[in-house]
């Protein structure tokens, strides 16, 4: 079975952010498309067209991101991934939001260029063997070891693996190179980089699934040779996909 597109619902259907962003999504190779930023509307297009992901501010008109997300949940199985946007930057906020069923929150204005890779982070749509998307690949590879989407370190380590493919020579240096080439991208320091990483990894290997873990370090969680170092984690990965990536072609 082929690898299906992700089917992207965008609550806003203004020619300055909502079109626009699905026209980005859809040069990606995604499904997207816009609904007028009401709670009542965004629902019942939820229903109806079953998205993969739903892209939505954190107030409308008549209801808020966290009660529509409630209001899904009550009614379907399978619910979609939910991006919250908001142009409140407020950490309480952020983890209200993320504690109540959200997998991204996305601070206004939005970066339109990086919208696609988020999308990609958050779906959860099984990946065919066929696949050969790389950004796709890397996003179901730490998915399924158990990072969590809603932490920092999932994009940075997601971002780091991905840099890593597209340029082995960042693998050379980790501290020197790598850390400061995800750094840049999220406007932040190598240092903070580096931790949200190493967490990310270490809530992966208390948490994870044993077994995928088992399948791709070679040994278990529970094995002496403890958790891998950040270094480790990312040139398997990247070996990993790489490897992937030649065979098919």
């Amino acid at each position: 079975m082929e690898n299906e597109s992700i089917k992207v619902l965008i609550g806003d259907n203004s020619a300055a952010n909502g079109v626009k962003a699905a026209a980005i999504l859809r040069e990606s190779g995604m499904i997207a498309y816009t609904r007028k930023m009401e709670g009542s509307t965004i629902y019942e297009s939820i229903i109806k067209d079953r998205p993969d992901v739903v892209i939505t501010a954190l107030t409308m008109q008549d209801t808020d991101a966290i009660a529509l997300i409630s209001r899904v949940k009550e009614q379907l199985i399978n619910v979609p991934e939910f991006i919250v946007a908001s142009n409140i930057k407020n950490s309480f906020i952020e983890r209200q939001v993320l504690a109540n069923g959200a997998a991204y929150f996305l601070s206004e204005p939005l970066e339109l260029s990086e919208l696609a890779s988020i999308v990609k982070s958050v779906c959860r749509k099984a990946v065919s063997s066929a696949c050969t998307d790389m950004e796709i690949m890397v996003t179901d590879v730490i998915q399924k070891i158990g990072v969590p989407a809603h932490i920092k370190g999932y994009h940075y380590l997601r971002t780091a693996i991905i840099s890593a493919i597209n340029n082995s020579q960042l693998m050379e240096s980790v501290t020197k190179q790598l850390y400061p080439c995800v750094a840049q991208k999220y406007s932040t320091t190598s240092s903070r980089v580096e931790r949200a990483i190493r967490h990310a990894i270490e809530i992966a290997w208390d948490r994870g699934n044993s077994d995928v873990i088992s399948s791709f370090f070679g040994y278990s969680v529970n094995s002496f040779r403890g958790r891998p170092t950040n270094s480790e984690f990312i040139a398997l990965i990247t070996d990993k996909i790489r490897l992937k990536l030649k065979l098919s072609k």
